[in-house]
């Protein structure tokens, strides 16, 4: 008799670089374990899908403003204590350096590497204007039944 597979969900919401390398060092971890793994990256959360660079899109007034505002990747959020105009995050990564800890986009594809399913919320990208073309390639694009579908299974099921 085979043993099923343990199952971890995380929807990441936020859009800050701490909270989101905590969801990634879980959904690692997790993974390391042998567990399936899912991040449900919704609203601010879906910044830590962007390409760090510009894709030029044919886009409304609206979605090129959420362009402008929102960080172009990962390694561009802020945190969410200490921002400090921007030096906070200048200081976490001196300290991740330091200390020869992963950054948020070395574990973000670390996660890619273990299979780990990144979905892009589908209804908040509309909301936001993004489009497939600006997020990562090798990421899945659903809805919230599909993440109900994983967490329903899930063992762990975790918010951020």
């Amino acid at each position: 008799m085979t043993e099923q597979k343990k199952k971890t969900t995380i929807i990441l919401f936020s859009g800050d670089y701490d909270k989101a390398m905590a969801a990634y060092i879980i959904a690692n971890g997790a993974a390391a374990y042998d567990h399936e793994v899912t991040i449900f990256h919704t609203f601010w959360g879906l910044n830590a899908l962007r390409k760090d660079e510009h894709v030029s899109l044919n886009k409304g007034f609206i979605e090129k403003m959420f362009a402008k505002i929102m960080p172009k990747g990962a390694d561009k959020m802020g945190l969410s204590k200490m921002n400090f105009a921007g030096m906070g995050p200048k200081m976490i990564k001196q300290v991740i350096k330091k200390h020869n800890a992963m950054t948020l986009p070395q574990l973000i594809e670390m996660a890619q590497e273990q299979d780990v399913k990144l979905i892009a919320c589908t209804m908040t990208m509309d909301l936001l204007g993004l489009q497939q073309e600006e997020l990562l390639d090798e990421i899945e694009y659903a809805g919230v039944a599909a993440y109900l579908g994983d967490a329903e299974k899930g063992n762990v099921n975790l918010f951020i």
